[in-house]
């Protein structure tokens, strides 16, 4: 009867230490694309500020935003970098996202140089996307143009190469290489008012992972410092991370400034849900509370 007792107890120790350990363990799962966006995150991980913090971070980069949709549903990531549009068809679809961070792009409008003064043009982008958002308000009435929807960036590049269509929306650090091949790149200053892109983490990794993305943001606050304080931090990792851009682009990559913790406005959310509503027909009642949580970077 002792030995048994005995036993029991260390299976019961055994199973307590084991528990005890998975809660000390800080760990994410993490999407990304490749944007100018990343270059904090990606020199977070390089500097090894996750380490410091005890943060355990696998960062997967998708070339393919369907792939990274697909990993974010089946819980294969914890949360990945995204679009507000995005975020806001997620949640009406039924899918819940939360964005908990803003992060910082680029989306110049790339033009073929044999067309720059035409003003009947044909512009690419994706439809329920920023990239279709942003063209509206790049070239506003100013331009009679035709929406063309190319999905795929590098087909989208071709495109505007042939002149099939005359501009097209690239984000960096895809657009300079559109323009070391002699397109024009045309940057709109204050365009959009706030960022576009967030950092969203699933219903799951926010109730389940809360601290590690405290954690997470931490890091991430404490690289943003750093590329503040020299932009060619922000040069370096990406094109180190990213290797198959030619290193010819590197000191013509836009830069967007790097900013502290930030979520968008209520109203920006707001002005966003209207035009996401109309472009596909749907009224979408989706509040700012709906998708963002604000608490992760008070």
């Amino acid at each position: 009867m002792k030995n048994k007792f005995i036993a029991l107890l260390l299976f019961i120790l055994t199973i307590l230490s084991v528990s005890c350990s998975k809660e000390q363990t800080q760990s994410l799962k993490i999407g990304l694309m490749p944007a100018v966006d990343i270059a904090p995150i990606l020199l977070a991980e390089k500097n090894g500020y996750f380490e410091e913090l005890g943060l355990d971070v696998d960062l997967q980069i998708y070339t393919n935003a369907q792939n990274r949709q697909t990993a974010l549903q089946t819980n294969e990531i914890d949360g990945a970098m995204t679009d507000i549009v995005a975020l806001i068809t997620n949640n009406a679809e039924g899918f819940k996202l939360k964005g908990v961070l803003s992060t910082d792009g680029m989306f110049p409008l790339l033009v073929n140089p044999k067309h720059i003064d035409d003003k009947d043009i044909k512009v690419g982008m994706m439809e329920i996307s920023v990239s279709n958002y942003l063209v509206e308000q790049y070239l506003n009435n100013e331009y009679n143009y035709k929406k063309v929807y190319i999905n795929a960036i590098p087909t989208r590049l071709e495109a505007i190469a042939t002149a099939d269509i005359q501009r097209g929306l690239i984000p960096e650090p895809i657009a300079s290489i559109g323009e070391m091949n002699g397109l024009i790149k045309v940057i709109y200053e204050g365009i959009p008012s706030e960022s576009l892109d967030i950092m969203a983490f699933t219903d799951k990794a926010i109730s389940e992972k809360s601290k590690s993305i405290k954690l997470f943001i931490e890091a991430y606050v404490k690289a943003v410092s750093e590329i503040q304080k020299d932009s060619s931090l922000a040069r370096d990792v990406l094109m180190e991370s990213l290797n198959t851009l030619p290193p010819q682009i590197r000191d013509s990559i836009t830069l967007p400034t790097y900013n502290n913790p930030t979520l968008p406005s209520d109203k920006f959310i707001e002005e966003l849900v209207l035009w996401t509503s109309n472009l596909v027909g749907k009224e979408y009642e989706i509040t700012p509370d709906d998708i963002l949580d604000r608490r992760f970077i008070k």
